[in-house]
């Protein structure tokens, strides 16, 4: 069994992004949520909410009520499009800032031996 929740074009850059992921990659679902909640970096509010999102899809679709026994099975960041502003500088010219988007995917999943 296994349920996923996706976030697409979320307004964080995907390496920041993998950095959080790659924190809670094959953790406890309920042990995620704790180092999701007291991890200083601003990216932890996008994926916490893709986590919890995952947890209740689990939940609603495949009747698994009990979080303890899910963990994160697979979790990963994909580059979503850039938005291209410019900032001018001196002399006319300008020079381009790019503010990059991220598709954020958890899927959890149950361990052996239960449901």
């Amino acid at each position: 069994m296994e349920a996923r929740a996706q976030a697409r074009y979320v307004r964080v850059t995907p390496m920041k992004a993998r950095r959080v992921v790659d924190l809670v990659r094959g953790m406890n679902a309920t042990e995620a949520q704790a180092v999701l909640r007291f991890s200083p970096q601003a990216a932890t509010v996008p994926v916490g909410k893709v986590l919890d999102s995952a947890i209740a899809n689990a939940a609603h679709n495949h009747d698994h009520t009990d979080a303890s026994t899910l963990y994160v099975k697979e979790a990963y960041v994909d580059e979503g499009p850039t938005l291209k502003r410019f900032r001018p500088r001196a002399q006319g010219r300008a020079y381009r800032i790019r503010k990059r988007t991220s598709h954020i995917t958890v899927v959890v999943g149950s361990k052996e031996g239960t449901r």
